[in-house]
């Protein structure tokens, strides 16, 4: 079914490959009801949505696409929805918010149906896409740095040092420092001991308790939040997310594509450019997307982390059915999850690293040339600042096309990006932000 011998590979390798790339990314489980919290969608609601999308995301991978390559909501993603959609909104509450993922999840699994998820890809020139990614990592790094308070508000400028003999801040450091030396060590899961490790610590200084215990059955306190695909599409129109579904669609698809070239080239499995079966692998994160949406969680796209299972051999769906396995039994320690989930500092250093690993797609930007890397600059100074990813998509999308009509360079940019800017500036122009 796995073709492993096909693929120079045997059963040993690949289930060390699964197990290396599930610690390399479940601190999700964590991180994810964390930052969703914010927009007031319970934790046990989240935790097992966030099982639930990772777990059909990364079985379709598996056994359709015989891929190893694990899927789950993304980081960037999360974010966008609590801060941006549901955060900038009062009017708006989760439940809504999640219909617009699932509408975003229903046409990206058209897309992902059809050539126009490539050419759409082929459409967006590199440097956006660079600056979406690096913009993208900067603000999970502030929202780190912000929830652990070393970061706070001030008067003139905005924001400030904070007080980092305030606990939080201290174990947060301490959490960063012990992260990053267990990366640079390249240890497996460096993100997940580091986070075991601060938890420790804080355990020791009494800023972290488990009254309720270590393990449960899973449960979804709020049952199924989007159950009716017409009352998702009306919610959308009556609430004029048009601008959200097109930034959720166009941010995971940048962010698969891009994971899944990246795995596949790295574990050799590219052919004379092309990705094998790129449809069936394509489909994994719309699917997740939208059952993710149907139980409470944003959307799913894969994970870079699975490059790790890679580097222990992995080369086949057999890795990435032992990362959903693994994930299922992960689904019995919600109660240990809340008690870390609840103590931000924890969980920061995650976001903060993450966040550095994204932003090395500055570097690919063509800063020579000022049409190119102003558009991209945009995009990464307005995510953090304005909070929110759709308006640093805005921005890059319309003054691109901008700078290249006045350099006389027009017939450079593709039509739909022409299409794109225009609709981004009805959104910034015309409707409420």
């Amino acid at each position: 079914m796995f073709k492993l011998q096909e693929n120079h590979t045997n059963t040993k390798r690949e289930l060390l490959a699964g197990i290396t790339t599930f610690f390399t990314m479940v601190y999700i489980v964590v991180v994810n009801p964390i930052i969703l919290a914010d927009a007031g969608v319970p934790f046990q609601q989240v935790f097992t949505a966030t099982i639930i999308a990772t777990v059909v995301g990364t079985l379709w991978m598996a056994l359709v696409a015989n891929y190893p390559i694990a899927i789950a909501p993304g980081m960037g993603l999360n974010a966008y929805f609590a801060y941006s959609v549901v955060g900038t909104n009062q009017n708006l509450n989760y439940e809504t918010a999640f219909a617009a993922v699932f509408v975003a999840g229903i046409i990206f699994v058209i897309l992902s149906l059809t050539p126009f998820r490539e050419k759409l890809i082929e459409a967006i020139p590199n440097n956006l896409k660079y600056g979406i990614t690096a913009g993208i990592g900067l603000f999970i790094a502030f929202i780190g740095l912000r929830q652990t308070k070393i970061i706070t508000a001030h008067p003139n400028n905005l924001v400030g040092l904070g007080d980092l003999h305030e606990a939080s801040a201290s174990l947060a450091l301490a959490g960063l420092a012990i992260t990053l030396i267990l990366m640079v060590l390249r240890v497996h899961g460096a993100i997940f001991f580091g986070m075991i490790l601060t938890g420790i610590i804080a355990f020791f200084t009494g800023q972290l308790s488990f009254d309720q215990g270590f393990m449960s059955l899973p449960s979804l306190p709020e049952g199924l939040i989007v159950v009716n695909p017409f009352t998702a599409i009306t919610a959308v129109i009556e609430n004029s997310l048009y601008a959200v579904v097109f930034s959720f669609i166009l941010v995971t698809i940048f962010d698969t594509t891009g994971t899944m070239i990246g795995v596949a080239h790295q574990a050799g499995l590219m052919k004379d450019d092309k990705l094998p079966r790129a449809r069936k692998a394509l489909l994994s994160d719309s699917l997740g997307t939208v059952v993710g949406a149907m139980f409470g969680t944003s959307p799913t796209t894969a994970y870079i982390e699975s490059s790790a299972g890679v580097a222990a051999g992995g080369r086949t769906g057999l890795t990435s059915l032992t990362v959903a396995v693994l994930f299922i039994l992960a689904a019995f320690f919600g109660p240990l999850v809340s008690a870390v989930s609840g103590l931000a500092a924890i969980t920061a250093p995650a976001l903060i690293i993450v966040g550095s690993l994204m932003m090395t797609s500055i570097s690919k930007i063509r800063w020579d040339e000022l049409e190119e890397a102003f558009p991209a600059f945009l995009v990464i100074l307005s995510m953090p600042l304005t909070s929110s990813i759709s308006t640093g998509i805005a921005l890059g999308f319309i003054s691109y096309p901008l700078l290249k009509l006045v350099k006389g360079k027009w017939r450079q940019v593709h039509p739909l990006l022409y299409l794109f800017a225009v609709l981004f500036f009805y959104q910034l122009a015309f409707l409420p932000q």
